[in-house]
């Protein structure tokens, strides 16, 4: 819950990122850590992650300079070098990953603790959620809150108070403007709106006061999440770490990726179920549940109409239609 978490777009290329993407081998949420109880049941955390994506797809990073010896991955996958010099302390190589979008995000941290020394990791990370560009088609669980904009987040940034602390109460002004920031941001001709929300854990936030009052849940020692654990072992509610104003959601959301919370709320194909399993299609089992035109026996076991029939006729002692 503490870290923030990358997963991998894909430009496909482009400067414009109205055609950006989720990398097809970028892991999708919900988390499936889990602890087992005395009666060796596991329980799945379902945390909702990734928090953000980033660029991730053949990306040009720097060959490693071993002299004579060329670089391990280029030789046996050639393709992989960009071409660009033929110099041994000069080559580039293609790589893809979210190995290769987590130090964008990383970057994009390190200038907004030079802009902003004074930023806590949770301010840093509610930022980037923050402004981030929601991905239109992709859920939640996909993308996190959206794709990485360094433009917004450098932009609120520049605006925090440099006195806050851990004394300063939930809900007193974050910024020093009393102006909300234009929550819009445009790169190579292209304007696209912030996500305006954060995830949290199994929840989501949304609300100008997220970054326009302070948050109990930006000071040091909080796990950023819908119920927070402070270190000595105190859980908070929400009241005390959210101020008035910050709309939270209820379990997850996976919307149209245009604004978060705004858009048309669905599970694509599947549902989630209590402990995190997946299944497919839409289909629900749990106790005393009807799917379809079967009948529930027993705490959820739903059995078609022909097998009905046949029990039907056993428990009358119809030994024809038992047989049918």
């Amino acid at each position: 819950p503490s870290v923030i978490t990358v997963g991998a777009s894909n430009t496909f290329g482009t400067d414009p990122r109205n055609d950006d993407g989720i990398a097809t081998y970028s892991s999708r949420g919900p988390t499936r850590s889990f602890w087992t109880d005395g009666s060796g049941v596991k329980h799945h955390d379902n945390i909702m992650k990734p928090d953000l994506v980033a660029p991730g797809n053949k990306l040009i990073f720097a060959e490693a300079d071993d002299g004579n010896n060329p670089n391990l991955l280029v030789k046996t996958y050639p393709e992989l070098d960009a071409g660009i010099s033929d110099s041994d302390n000069r080559k580039l190589m293609y790589l893809s990953g979210t190995s290769m979008a987590t130090p964008i995000v990383a970057g994009s941290a390190a200038l907004m603790l030079q802009a902003h020394p004074k930023l806590t990791p949770n301010m840093v990370k509610a930022i980037l959620m923050y402004t981030a560009q929601p991905l239109a088609g992709y859920n939640m669980l996909e993308q996190g809150a959206g794709q990485l904009n360094v433009e917004g987040a450098i932009r609120i940034v520049s605006q925090v108070r440099t006195n806050l602390s851990s004394s300063t109460p939930t809900g007193d002004p974050f910024l020093t403007s009393n102006t909300p920031p234009t929550p819009e941001t445009t790169i190579a001709d292209y304007k696209f709106t912030w996500s305006r929300g954060l995830i949290l854990n199994r929840n989501y936030a949304t609300g100008t006061n997220l970054i326009m009052k302070y948050q109990g849940a930006y000071g040091l020692g909080v796990v950023m999440g819908d119920g927070v654990v402070m270190g000595d072992g105190v859980v908070m509610g929400d009241a005390n770490l959210w101020a008035d104003g910050v709309v939270m959601g209820d379990n997850i959301l996976t919307s149209d990726g245009v604004v978060m919370g705004d858009g048309f709320v669905f599970l694509s194909c599947t549902q989630l179920l209590g402990d995190g399993t997946l299944l497919p299609d839409g289909v629900v089992m749990g106790d005393g549940v009807v799917m379809g035109d079967g009948v529930v026996m027993g705490d959820g076991v739903v059995m078609g109409d022909a097998v009905v029939l046949a029990m039907t006729a056993m428990i009358r002692g119809d030994k024809t239609r038992s047989m049918k």
